[in-house]
């Protein structure tokens, strides 16, 4: 799997393309913003993408959902529990950061252990509700797209409608501490870590 790591939108959220590098089949995961940005390095790649995956559907990780979607002819997933925030102005943060916008309807829906199929290279599906209900990170080949559940040094916040830190820590407990230290971390804000470094440096993740 080749991934890269693209910064988008006024919340400098990470937006990524994920691909085969034979068969140039892809995913867009978290299509923020800056939609000529996300279809530029899909051109400049060749790619051709087969799904989008939103990890969870607060405006900075979907702004760009529709557009990406309509250049790209490609499949929309997000969890189910998430799938009303779309279309939802409070919930979704748009109305908040002063850019109302609802979003279509997706073409499926996630649920835990779900694994999204390419040539090349699986992503498994790991329901971490906590940041929103739907919140999901994407396992497969090493690597973990976390979203807005861990961060380099740091958790999502809970503090926003839909937020619950108990359900936070539970996810992270029983879902991102059980993977091996030396999985890569792609967050949806900030530098790449391991799951290694987390479980030592974190002080949220301390028992």
């Amino acid at each position: 799997m080749k991934v890269e790591k693209l910064v988008v939108g006024e919340m400098q959220a990470n937006c990524y393309l994920a691909w085969d590098e034979q068969s140039k089949e892809a995913v867009v995961i978290d299509p923020g913003g800056d939609a000529d940005t996300i279809v530029d390095a899909i051109s400049r790649n060749s790619l051709k993408v087969i799904h989008i995956i939103d990890t969870h559907a607060h405006v900075d990780h979907v702004g760009a959902n529709d557009l990406i979607r309509q250049k790209t002819e490609a499949s929309l997933f997000i969890h189910s529990a998430d799938v009303s925030l779309l279309q939802d102005l409070e919930l979704n943060l748009s109305q908040m950061l002063g850019r109302e916008k609802n979003f279509l309807p997706p073409t499926g829906v996630l649920e835990d252990k779900d694994k999204l199929k390419l040539k090349g290279f699986d992503l498994e599906v790991l329901h971490t509700p906590g940041h929103t209900p739907g919140s999901v990170c994407l396992y497969g080949d090493g690597r973990l797209f976390s979203g807005d559940t861990l961060f380099a040094g740091g958790v999502g916040r809970t503090d926003l409608p839909g937020g619950n830190f108990k359900q936070l820590k539970d996810s992270l407990e029983h879902k991102i501490l059980k993977l091996s230290d030396k999985v890569v971390v792609y967050p949806g804000h900030g530098p790449n870590t391991t799951i290694g470094k987390e479980r030592r440096d974190n002080p949220f993740l301390a028992s």
